[in-house]
């Protein structure tokens, strides 16, 4: 949350025009801090992101507020698709906001992502991810080749990850 000059708290993505949005969610059966940690690591992060079959190639790794993230991500045909990701915001352990687009200077599809992480009561982490395109197009496109699906299949890398290292650590 972020608040306004007389101090009212505001949620971040309040002025993002909603047209330009992609929302993505789901429960992940691990702690909210530990499913944060996953996103913030430079080990964990590049282990479970991105679609079924595809593997990252990490060039470069600073999770922080004016970090990046540059990487390669390999699709099963060998296709390489460069990425970036500039960390805008971490607020442990509930947001991260970064922009992401293709590894270039000044990316004209690059997107703003904000992704949160709210513990329900049974300790199980509700994680959305909020990508805000900076045109409808191009919103549309990205919606049309799939990015729905790629993400829900990121996520759900992310919810085997989970529960990965949640057994590893009752051994």
């Amino acid at each position: 949350m972020t608040s306004d000059p007389t101090g009212t708290r505001r949620s971040p993505w309040a002025e993002w025009p909603l047209d330009r949005e992609v929302v993505i969610a789901r429960v992940v059966d691990a702690p909210r801090p530990l499913v944060f940690e996953a996103w913030t690591d430079p080990a964990q992060l590049p282990a479970w992101f991105g679609p079924e079959g595809f593997a990252i190639e990490t060039k470069a790794i600073d999770i922080r507020a004016g970090g990046q993230w540059r990487f390669d991500m390999v699709a099963p045909d060998g296709t390489r698709y460069g990425n970036r990701m500039s960390f805008l915001r971490l607020e442990a352990p509930s947001l991260i906001e970064v922009d992401h687009g293709s590894d270039r200077d000044e990316d004209p599809s690059a997107f703003r992502m904000l992704v949160t992480f709210d513990e329900q009561a049974d300790g199980k982490t509700v994680i959305t991810l909020r990508q805000m395109h900076p045109t409808w197009a191009r919103r549309d496109a990205v919606i049309g080749f799939g990015a729905v699906e790629y993400g829900g299949q990121t996520l759900d890398k992310l919810a085997r990850h989970m529960q990965a290292r949640g057994q590893q650590g009752m051994a």
